[in-house]
């Protein structure tokens, strides 16, 4: 073997040096950057339920969402609290102004004021009622021997996930011992005790997606842990404004998460991709679908209405 001498040697040890530190400092695959804008050039067809919903409250999509923009407009208190939740999470305060919009534009009404939104959690905080399906909650469905292989997961995103893709393999539509189960996502039949398709809050969270991000709101907001066998505290927590924030910041820092450790694609510059991602759920499959088939994501008619209107929200903060 040769080795090098003098002033040979040092130069070599020097670039070799260089070379461990640019190793260092350059991931070995750098996302794709997901440009700002809309990929469509016209709006994608807004769902069925979504306009009828609307007729039915004898109103438009642009006077709800007028609406919202106003109420955001004038709470500056309301404002600070998301630009400060926005900074607890990493993320810009725009994905949170955008998944606000979307779900008042297309989903439900905006409340003429924040405090109304705390009422509405306190008359919820004094009913009784469970999570389940029939007569199995969903302390004994989850306790089944089909979901032994998540009994050991401690995170609450990784936990509930494994549960949620064992109800899509095993349990949805198919009849499992006695009981048919019906041929819905798992949140709308075990996680909705009042009604189907159930969102509730300023940030219209539903209950599973809240117990999936309750170890990172604990970790970063420092709330109490949720438990699926207290619902009466879920609706609590998604229907209070102040922990709504807390929980929609972290549903978006999960999605951005998501896109870049499974597809690496980076979407925290484009609010319509986080805002799909808020309104569609399941961002680490929808993650997976994407690296497969290559290509960069693309926005929903929800998305695509905040790329359309991001200067106007823009200037809300």
């Amino acid at each position: 073997m040769r080795y090098h001498t003098g002033k040979s040697a040092f130069a070599g040890f020097i670039l070799t040096l260089s070379l461990l530190a640019w190793s260092a400092s350059t991931p070995a695959f750098a996302d794709t950057v997901v440009p700002a804008g809309n990929r469509n050039i016209e709006q994608p067809k807004i769902p069925g339920a979504s306009v009828r919903r609307t007729r039915a409250g004898r109103t438009t999509f642009d006077d709800k969402y007028d609406k919202i923009r106003e109420l955001l407009a004038t709470d500056k208190s309301l404002i600070s609290k998301i630009k400060s939740t926005a900074r607890t999470y990493g993320i810009d305060p725009i994905h949170m102004i955008g998944a606000i919009v979307g779900e008042h534009t297309y989903n439900v009404d905006a409340y003429d004021r924040l405090q109304s939104y705390y009422v509405k959690a306190a008359a919820y905080a004094g009913n009784s009622f469970r999570f389940g399906y029939k007569d199995e909650s969903i302390a004994d469905f989850v306790g089944r021997p089909e979901f032994s292989s998540c009994n050991g997961i401690s995170d609450s995103y990784r936990l509930w996930s494994c549960r949620e893709n064992i109800w899509e393999k095993t349990f949805r539509g198919n009849r499992v011992g006695e009981i048919s189960y019906p041929d819905n996502r798992f949140s709308a039949v075990f996680f909705q005790p009042f009604y189907a398709g159930q969102t509730f809050g300023l940030g219209q969270i539903n209950p599973l997606t809240a117990l999936m991000q309750s170890d990172m709101v604990a970790r970063n907001s420092g709330y109490s842990k949720l438990d699926a066998n207290d619902a009466g505290e879920v609706y609590r927590a998604i229907m209070d404004p102040d922990k709504s924030l807390a929980y929609m910041a972290a549903t978006i820092r999960r999605s951005i998460d998501d896109y870049s450790s499974i597809a690496n694609v980076d979407i925290s510059n484009n609010p319509g991709i986080t805002a799909t991602l808020y309104n569609t759920g399941g961002s680490a499959q929808r993650a997976a679908a994407l690296k497969a088939r290559g290509g960069l994501p693309e926005e929903n008619y929800y998305g695509w209405l905040v790329n359309d209107k991001l200067a106007d929200l823009k200037s809300l903060l």
